[in-house]
C-alpha cells in the first residue's frame, strides 16, 4: 500500500551497488526502515532527500519487513546541522537514541513532534544542552525507564527538599534519604526543572536558563540514569563526550 508521509531520516545504510536502506521517522507510522533505490548515484534524486536529518514528504509502499520509497520532496532540510559537526554530534546522538528506544511501525505522534522540535532548536541555537535533556526525558519514558521526578518514588511525597536515587529510579524525600545512602542531594528548583523537562514540551518552554553548575549536575545525573537502566551503547553519544560538548 502506498502511503504518503512527512518524515524525518534518522539514518541510512549502503545497500549493493546503487541502493540505500532508509530508516525513516514519521507521525503516522512511526520508524519505517525502506529501501531507496539508486540512492547512491550522485545525480539521484534520491541521493538529495535520504540525506541524514532530512525532513521531507515520502511515497512509501508499507510493508511489515522492509518497506520501499518510492519518491520524495524536501521539506526542511535542516542544512544548518549538516554543516556544523557539533550540531551534527547533537543531531545523531537524540536521533541514535530515538532509534534504539522505539520499535518499527509503532507510531507516536507526540514523541514525532519533540524530536522534530529538537532538531529545529539544534538548527537554530549553539547550546542544546536543555533541549537535549528535555527529549531524552520523553525517550526513558517511551523506552519504560523514565524515573520518577513528580513525588518520593518511595513514600509518594511531594514535599521537599529532594534527593535523585540513582538506584530507587527517581526523587527521594527528605524522609526517605535512607533508602539510598548514595542520593544526590538537588535543589528543589532542580527537582522542579526535572518534572518540567519530563512533561512540557519545548515549543512550551522557551529558553530556559540553568546555572552552569546546575546544568553539569543534571547531565550526570542522566547519564549515570541511562548507564543504570538504557541498556544501549551510543556511538554518538561517546563522541559528543570526546568533543566534551554534552556537558
Amino acid at each position: 500500500m502506498l502511503e504518503k508521509m512527512p518524515a524525518i531520516v534518522m539514518k541510512t545504510q549502503d545497500y549493493g551497488e546503487s541502493h540505500k536502506i532508509v530508516t525513516l521517522f514519521s507521525e503516522q507510522s512511526g520508524k519505517v526502515p525502506a529501501i531507496a533505490r539508486g540512492a547512491k548515484k550522485p545525480k539521484s534524486r534520491m541521493a538529495a532527500i535520504t540525506q541524514p536529518f532530512i525532513y521531507g514528504v515520502f511515497f512509501v509502499y508499507l510493508n511489515s519487513g522492509l518497506s520501499t520509497i518510492q519518491q520524495g520532496d524536501v521539506s526542511y532540510s535542516f542544512r544548518h546541522i549538516r554543516e556544523d559537526i557539533i550540531k551534527t554530534a547533537y543531531a545523531a546522538y537524540i536521533v541514535e537514541l530515538t532509534d534504539k528506544l522505539t520499535e518499527n511501525y509503532s507510531p507516536d505522534p507526540y514523541l514525532f513532534d519533540q524530536l522534530y522540535q529538537t532538531l529545529e532548536w539544534i538548527a537554530a541555537y549553539d547550546e542544546a544542552g536543555i533541549p537535549i535533556m528535555m527529549y531524552e526525558l520523553k525517550l526513558f519514558k517511551k523506552g519504560g525507564f523514565a524515573p520518577v521526578v513528580n513525588q518520593c518514588v518511595h513514600c509518594g511525597g511531594t514535599s521537599g527538599p529532594f534527593a535523585f536515587s540513582i538506584a530507587e529510579g527517581g526523587l527521594l524525600c527528605s524522609r526517605c534519604y535512607h533508602e539510598d545512602q548514595q542520593a544526590i542531594e538537588i535543589s528543589d528548583n532542580l527537582a522542579r526543572l526535572f518534572f518540567i523537562f519530563s512533561e512540557v514540551e519545548l515549543q512550551r518552554v522557551g529558553r530556559i536558563s540553568v546555572k552552569p553548575e546546575n546544568k553539569q549536575l543534571l547531565r550526570h545525573i542522566l547519564d549515570a540514569y541511562y548507564d543504570q537502566y538504557g541498556g544501549y551503547y551510543l556511538k554518538s553519544k561517546r563522541f559528543l563526550k570526546q568533543l566534551d560538548k554534552l556537558y
